[in-house]
């Protein structure tokens, strides 16, 4: 998996993130921000959508797993052909940001939704995602047709 990072992990990039959704969403709108999550989705994950286009999962699934594993990320993944529901039952970032002190961004979900609308885009696959409560979320990702 090319995004499989093993160093030393520094969970406070949480909050750098944080800070950069107020900035953005407030400077310049909800608007400019999700079209730059959609971009970071496409192209920085371009891996991922490039094999999602040809149906093939396997990287959204090693991705999904790996990242929450490793922030230790309280998560239920449940694979079918067609499906991928990711139950996230405590959300790494949310935890970390209220360990620092810092509020949640309004737009903290908005990232996951337009990042993971960004690897799925021009692929058979779309994703969505639904908000439980504070740091729980279903993110979906279905194949609405083959490649």
């Amino acid at each position: 998996m090319r995004y499989r990072e093993d160093n030393e992990l520094h969970l406070d990039f949480h909050g750098t993130t944080n800070t950069t959704l107020n900035y953005v969403g407030e400077r310049f709108g909800v608007d400019a921000l999700k079209s730059i999550l959609r971009k970071t989705g496409r192209d920085v994950y371009r891996s991922i959508r490039e094999k999602l286009a040809v149906g093939d999962a396997s990287e959204l699934l090693e991705h999904l797993n790996w990242f929450y594993y490793r922030e230790k990320g309280r998560y239920a993944l449940t694979v079918s052909e067609d499906r991928i529901v990711m139950e996230v039952f405590e959300c790494p970032a949310i935890r970390q940001l209220k360990k620092l002190g810092l509020k949640p961004s309004e737009w903290v979900c908005l990232q996951t939704g337009e990042v993971n609308a960004g690897m799925c885009e021009n692929t058979p696959w779309r994703t969505e995602l639904e908000l439980v409560g504070e740091g729980h979320c279903i993110q979906r990702f279905i194949r609405e047709r083959q490649p």
